[in-house]
């Protein structure tokens, strides 16, 4: 049951971020004298637990080292994190402005899977996030997309029907699996689309 009001949910990475900075897993990988590869595999396959809050930086990185046979230390984990954070902390300016454009018009809301130090970082460098009407970043609230959990956090926390959002990210099974809880979805594959999909979706006058 909706309850009339308009949320645009939005993702963040691919959306109103970029996606990681192209050649920073290389980069990182020949800081560790690994091979480009298999630290890529390292690094993603270790992921889930890190973005969900389920294990610290620290953890994550020690992990992905030791998937590596290589040796753990703090200066090392350090560095790889703080490079980390850094590859993804691109914005694109354009979906930065619509964002902001459309409180004139609708809630505005941010569900990012993201671990806690990164969004601590984006949140300093980027305070426009500040000015939404809720933010969930993975890291903070313990659950990752497409987990069901993380949907219903959005609609327990601004005290909304699922049917009052608009859930926008470029990933398609997230966008499966957030109309599955009964929120409205849409595949994000660029500005001129997403502004017709908002357009349709929000009423008329």
């Amino acid at each position: 049951m909706s309850t009339d009001r308009r949320i645009v949910l939005f993702d963040l990475f691919g959306v109103i971020a970029l996606h990681q900075r192209p050649g920073a897993l290389a980069e990182m990988a020949a800081r560790c004298d690994a091979p480009a590869d298999a630290f890529a595999e390292a690094y993603w396959d270790c992921r889930p637990p890190y973005d969900a809050a389920r294990q610290s930086a620290a953890e994550y990185w020690t992990a992905v080292l030791r998937w590596l046979s290589l040796p753990v230390d703090a200066d090392t984990i350090e560095e790889l994190r703080l490079a980390d954070i850094d590859s993804w902390s691109r914005v694109d300016n354009r979906m930065v402005a619509y964002v902001q454009s459309l409180r004139d018009v609708a809630e505005v809301a941010l569900l990012s899977n993201i671990p806690s130090d990164h969004a601590d970082a984006f949140l300093a460098t980027q305070p426009w996030l500040r000015n939404l009407d809720h933010v969930a970043f993975s890291g903070k609230i313990n659950a990752a997309k497409p987990d069901p959990a993380t949907f219903h956090h959005c609609v327990v926390s601004m005290r909304a029907a699922p049917a009052d959002f608009l859930f926008v990210d470029d990933r398609e099974g997230n966008v499966r699996a957030a109309r599955a809880t009964g929120m409205n979805g849409h595949v994000f594959t660029g500005l001129d689309e997403l502004t017709e999909a908002i357009d349709t979706w929000l009423p008329s006058g």
